[in-house]
């Protein structure tokens, strides 16, 4: 299978077999590891021409900033998820995997499988709860389980647990908040790899449609979503913002303030 791995220095390309449960070494190493993206994702969701595959990898090496200057040069309204948050330490750039969560009080059925236990290999999974939901849903065994499938990380717009756990995994956790209530009795995934509309509760920011196989950057700064159809454009166009911030970056360090800066290379 063909991956890009990330590294502290970087992403390469490589040939690497189904992932291995981690090792002792590499599971107190967490914080030196950024995730891989791979393209096996369940139902061919991503392209797997070899231009596309090079735009991933491309992608993969921007920030969450640098992709969402991007995304606004490009007229994207809805692609920050507000609120939030890195929990454990890692970073994401991978195909979405999603789950949709609903209260046990829903009429819907739950699902017959456990949703970790279909995680494709080198997804993120993205998590939407009901926010009336005060319980987690997704906690130390979740991260074990989707780490053994090859799982890159998850997002969850709702409540996580035993981060603890998941730290000493190595595995990346993103939520908007915290509990020390589990999944049960309170709510249940009814939907797996469907489209997420993922509103942020008292906010003016829109909502944000997830669709399966997007692409989920998250790091220190935020998640971002990337409409799977516009990779191309967003690497293209995050490319030329980074040239610009490098050299804006050079002139305001030697003393050029700040306002000219801007103007001289941002034209504002």
């Amino acid at each position: 299978m063909l991956q890009i791995v990330g590294t502290r220095r970087g992403f390469k390309m490589s040939r690497s077999k189904q992932r291995s449960w981690p090792s002792e070494a590499s599971r107190t190493r967490h914080d030196h590891a950024i995730n891989i993206l791979s393209y096996h994702t369940c139902g061919c969701l991503l392209p797997r021409a070899p231009g596309f595959r090079m735009s991933l990898k491309r992608l993969a090496s921007f920030s969450t900033t640098e992709l969402s200057d991007a995304l606004v040069k490009l007229g994207v309204k809805a692609f920050f998820l507000p609120g939030i948050t890195q929990r454990t330490a890692g970073r994401i750039c991978a195909p979405a995997y999603t789950v949709q969560m609903a209260m046990q009080s829903d009429p819907a059925p739950k699902l017959e499988n456990h949703f970790v236990d279909e995680a494709p290999q080198g997804s993120v999974v993205v998590i939407d709860v009901p926010p009336q939901a005060y319980n987690a849903v997704w906690g130390g065994l979740m991260s074990a389980g989707a780490l053994a499938r090859g799982a890159v990380g998850v997002v969850v717009n709702g409540r996580c647990r035993d981060l603890a756990e998941s730290r000493e995994l190595g595995f990346p956790v993103f939520a908007s908040g915290t509990s020390t209530l589990g999944n049960s009795p309170f709510t249940k995934p009814i939907a797996s790899n469907v489209p997420l509309v993922v509103n942020t509760p008292n906010s003016d920011f829109p909502a944000v449609t997830i669709n399966p196989g997007d692409l989920i950057a998250a790091d220190e700064d935020g998640v971002v979503c990337i409409p799977k159809d516009l990779v191309d454009e967003v690497v293209e166009q995050a490319a030329r913002g980074k040239a610009i911030d490098e050299l804006c970056m050079k002139d305001i360090s030697a003393g050029l303030g700040v306002k000219a800066t801007f103007a001289k290379y941002r034209g504002t």
